[in-house]
């Protein structure tokens, strides 16, 4: 179902936040509702970084796309970025450990080109958002990286990541994000997509994954049933913390319970519908 079409929207999830709640449902609570500020941390803005130039880098006329030009769109998208968010500059200690992080992002700009020529690419979209609506009325949405288009009509749906590829046990939670997508564009378009591709920029490989109807349908129920976990959240106003490694990386432990914290009383405030697109992505590593 397109937003054009009359439906009551109950709710709005992105792969994101779908993820944090499946992670932590506290997690979930502080992003979400209570909306607590986080602190950008290198890694992250390294991803938004990176994905910029890559996004811009086919702009540029197809023979012009080599190594050297996407390495020279780093400083003036790191300087872009430093003028959208002035605090990035205080993410480092010095000017040593800056140009540390500088030459990781060149890094991976450089390894994308040992997985694909984007010189034989011309990508239908890029950074795309996309909107649709389940029967039930919850709005899914998001940020699709790339989405190519070949001459015969079937979809392919891109998604970069800056960390590298996740062990076999891991990889379902990976590919939940572009089943989330290929959901979407499928309620969207009508038509499922040819392939997925996660394509890791810190070791250099690549997943793909064949959706089919009935795997997108599966998803829609697992998607659906996420949201009615959510709501019974909402109404019972109980977020529970799940302890996990990602603990290590969350700014809110002072907040939770697994930590000896206590959260703040849970404001009234529902989750995702106040706006439905903002002007730029945040920063994650995630993206």
């Amino acid at each position: 179902m397109a937003l054009t079409e009359e439906r009551a929207i109950i709710g709005a999830l992105s792969p994101s936040r779908a993820g944090d709640f499946m992670t932590c449902p506290l997690l979930y609570r502080f992003r979400v509702i209570d909306r607590l500020p986080e602190k950008p941390s290198p890694a992250a803005v390294r991803g938004t970084l990176v994905h910029a130039v890559l996004e811009r880098l086919y702009d540029l006329p197809s023979e012009a796309r080599t190594v050297a030009a996407a390495q020279d769109l780093l400083e003036p998208q790191w300087r872009r970025l430093l003028d959208e968010a002035p605090e990035y500059g205080g993410l480092f200690a010095d000017d040593e450990e800056r140009d540390r992080w500088l030459a990781e992002a060149k890094g991976m700009v450089e390894r994308y080109f040992t997985l694909e020529d984007p010189r034989r690419l011309e990508p239908a979209e890029r950074e795309m958002y996309v909107e649709a609506v389940l029967d039930s009325g919850l709005l899914l949405r998001g940020y699709i990286d790339r989405l190519d288009v070949a001459p015969t009509g079937e979809v392919r749906v891109v998604d970069y990541k800056t960390g590298s590829a996740p062990g076999p046990e891991f990889e379902a939670k990976a590919l939940f994000q572009m089943r989330f997508y290929a959901l979407a564009l499928w309620r969207l378009r009508g038509a499922v997509p040819r392939m997925l591709q996660l394509m890791y920029l810190g070791n250099g490989e690549i997943i793909r994954y064949v959706p089919d109807e009935a795997d997108l349908r599966a998803t829609e129920r697992k998607v659906q049933a996420l949201w009615e976990a959510i709501e019974r959240s909402l109404q019972s106003r109980e977020w529970r913390a799940r302890r996990s490694r990602l603990c290590d990386w969350c700014d809110h432990q002072e907040l939770c319970p697994e930590f000896g914290g206590t959260p703040p009383p849970v404001p009234d405030r529902d989750p995702g519908l106040s706006s439905r697109r903002s002007s730029h992505r945040a920063a994650s590593d995630e993206l």
